[in-house]
Formats: structure tokens, C-alpha cells, sequence
């Protein structure tokens, strides 16, 4: 068997039996509403692709200081909890093979203009740039840094939200500590200036990331329980610093702890990282491959470099935004839908969210274009 022909196999994720090894990655698409409960309409896109391995939905905030963007998700309040249970429903009628939800806390990115909360940090360390509110582009405000008594808070937040999304339907959830929001500001020496027991060296800076993801665990059970990090990834203006020290050191501190699975974003196998962490790494390792196109071929190549390398299952992001019925159109080697305009994928209703045809309903001629640099939630 080819490694890409591994990718339409079965395999097991914690108490999941995934139908294939196509994980639908985490994709804000800002639909919600403005108190961050999920639509109707998000319950129609995620069950159009349904075909997946697993979904893990998009980036939801533990708590109202966590919110970066509007109209994100949420998953702290009974009308959260009904709102992604309609979600879930939806999948599991069109035959799913399960859903995590991906809990996310943005940390110093953040606005009073949008959560009317001011935003928190490991450290009073601005975004250098401005950051998008309801009322349009904003310059980034000086976040409070986070006392001890505010990470105790954050890490109960955590585990509560883990507990509300099974309440919600949800087999599992990924603790997002990567793309530049908290708990990888935690991680990175730029926006982590703490002289505490959570900032400093690497074994200090890696706590908050353990804590989290060791409460979660213990509040639904490791392996429901993921992991999403991005070595080296620069976004939100992230400079980790030892980055080849920081990661293994995490994969070591939480190996033991039966998790479902780590996800590494933008793997590259030749990667000095991918290889240490694919290493110290026990479990379920989820690879998100860069891609440079979007074709069927592309995918297959990508993928099946890193299938050779080590990884366990793919996690594709664009992909399964353009085209719904990815799983079959990679079964074919047929054209892939192309994202039509990078604007609607973080505005607006259905146009550029629902509405990307099936493969039997696509003209016959297709072209293929370079895809965009990463805006990644």
C-alpha cells in the first residue's frame, strides 16, 4: 500500500474508529453570532463535509476575555453549549465520523472594542500591529499581564469549556496553543518577560501549555483530549526562541499522558522539529501539511511525505473550505474547488461558506492557483 492510499484507511483516534485518516483542520470563518453562538448556517456547512476522518471545528473561547475576533465562536454559556449541540447533530445525521472542538483563548489578541474585556497576557507585551474589531482595524492596547491567581482561573476555564463541548456533543476537544494566541505567547520568549515559575527557561515556559491541557485531560479523560501547536511559526508576531529545545521538552512533559493526539501545524518532515517531536512523541501524531497548490496531486504529495515521515493522520485546512466533498475528490484525483475570494472566508453568510459545489455539480474545466500565505486561527 502507497502511503497516500493510507490516507482512505481506517484508523483510531482515542475511542474513535475514524472512517479515514482526513482530518477537517480548525478554519475560523466568523459566523456566529456576536455572542459567539454557533448559526444554523454553520450546522449546514460543517455537515456539508461531513466525509471527513474527523471535523475539529473551529477555535471557541473558554471565557469572555478570550475572545480575539467578531463573530468567533464560544463555548462558555448554555446558549454556546445549544448552539454548537445543533452543530454536532447535524454532522452526526449526515453520517460523520465525530467532531473535537478546539478550544482557544486569544490572549493579548484581543479588543475592549470587541469583547469589552481588557485583553490578558502572559506579559504587558502589545500585538505590533492593529487588530480587526467591530468597528474595523484598531491598534493593538497593552495587555494586563496575568497574575497567579489568573491562571488558575484560565486553567479551571479550560477544563470547564472541555466539559461543556462533550455537553455539546463533541467526542473530544484540542487545546490551541499555537499561531501566536495564549497559551503559545506562554511559549514564545518575545511575549513571555515573567521572572516567575512560568516564564524564563524552557521547562518554565512550557507549564501554562501542561497545566491546560493536563486539566482538560482530567476533566474528560485524556483521550479525549488534543494538542495543536506551530513550531517556529512567527504570526501574531510570535518569536519562540529555542524552538528547538521547546517543543520536544512539551512533547516529553505531556507524553505520558495518553492524549489523543498532538497536532503539528505546517509540518514539514524535513524539519529538524518534526523529527525531534515525531521522537519524544508516544501517541497519535497530526500532521497540517503546507500546500503550494491546491490540486489533487499537491495533497496526495504533501501528505504522503509526511505519512513516510512519521506522521499518523492529515489535517487539511483550505481543502475542505472549498470543497465539502474533499474525501471523494481525493479518492478521484479530480479537481479541487479554489478558495474564491479570501474575503468571505472571514465575512458574511453563506456566499463563499456554503455554497462551494459538489464535484458532480462542477463545470468540467478547472485551473490551478497558487494558494495565499497562511491567515491562520
Amino acid at each position: 500500500m502507497t502511503h497516500t492510499a493510507e490516507l482512505f484507511e481506517p484508523a483510531r483516534l482515542g475511542p474513535l474508529t475514524l472512517p479515514n485518516r482526513l482530518l477537517m483542520a480548525p478554519l475560523t470563518r466568523n459566523r456566529a453570532e456576536s455572542d459567539g453562538t454557533p448559526t444554523a448556517l454553520m450546522a449546514t456547512y460543517y455537515a456539508q463535509r461531513a466525509s471527513a476522518g474527523l471535523i475539529i471545528a473551529e477555535a471557541a473561547t473558554p471565557n469572555a476575555v478570550g475572545q480575539t475576533y467578531p463573530n468567533i465562536t464560544a463555548i462558555h454559556t448554555p446558549s454556546h453549549v445549544a448552539g454548537w449541540r445543533r452543530v454536532t447533530e447535524a454532522v452526526r445525521e449526515a453520517g460523520g465520523g465525530g467532531m473535537f472542538l478546539q478550544l482557544q483563548h486569544g490572549g493579548r489578541v484581543g479588543h475592549p472594542a470587541t469583547s469589552g474585556l481588557t485583553p490578558v497576557a502572559p506579559s504587558p507585551v502589545p500585538l505590533p500591529e492593529t487588530i480587526f474589531t467591530p468597528g474595523g482595524h484598531r491598534p493593538a492596547v497593552v495587555p494586563r499581564e496575568m497574575t497567579a491567581a489568573d491562571i488558575r482561573t484560565t486553567v479551571g476555564d479550560f477544563a470547564r469549556a472541555a466539559r461543556n463541548a462533550l455537553d455539546a456533543g463533541f467526542e473530544g476537544v484540542e487545546v490551541h496553543s499555537a499561531n501566536g494566541h495564549l497559551l503559545h505567547q506562554f511559549l514564545a520568549a518575545n511575549t513571555n518577560r515573567r521572572t516567575d515559575d512560568y516564564g524564563g527557561p524552557v521547562e518554565r515556559r512550557i507549564r501554562f501549555t501542561a497545566e491546560v491541557t493536563e486539566a482538560v485531560a482530567a476533566e474528560i479523560g485524556a483521550d479525549r483530549v488534543g494538542l495543536r501547536i506551530s513550531p517556529g511559526n512567527t504570526v501574531n508576531g510570535i518569536a519562540e526562541g529555542e524552538t528547538e529545545e521547546l517543543y520536544p521538552a512539551l512533547a516529553r512533559r505531556l507524553g505520558g499522558l495518553g492524549l489523543a493526539y498532538l497536532h503539528l501545524v505546517f509540518a514539514d518532515p524535513d524539519s529538524p522539529v518534526f523529527r525531534a517531536v515525531r521522537a519524544d512523541w508516544p501517541g497519535t501524531l497530526v500532521a497540517n501539511p503546507v500546500l503550494t497548490e491546491m490540486s489533487s496531486a499537491a495533497v496526495h504529495r504533501a501528505s504522503g511525505r509526511l505519512l513516510a515521515a512519521g506522521a499518523d493522520l492529515i489535517a487539511l485546512g483550505r481543502p475542505f473550505l472549498a470543497n465539502p466533498d474533499l474525501v471523494r475528490r481525493l479518492r478521484l484525483g479530480a479537481p479541487l474547488n479554489q478558495v474564491r475570494d479570501r474575503y468571505l472566508m472571514y465575512v458574511g453568510g453563506a456566499d463563499g461558506y456554503t455554497d462551494y459545489p459538489l464535484l458532480d455539480d462542477r463545470p468540467s474545466s478547472s485551473s490551478r492557483v497558487a494558494l495565499d500565505g497562511p491567515r491562520v486561527a
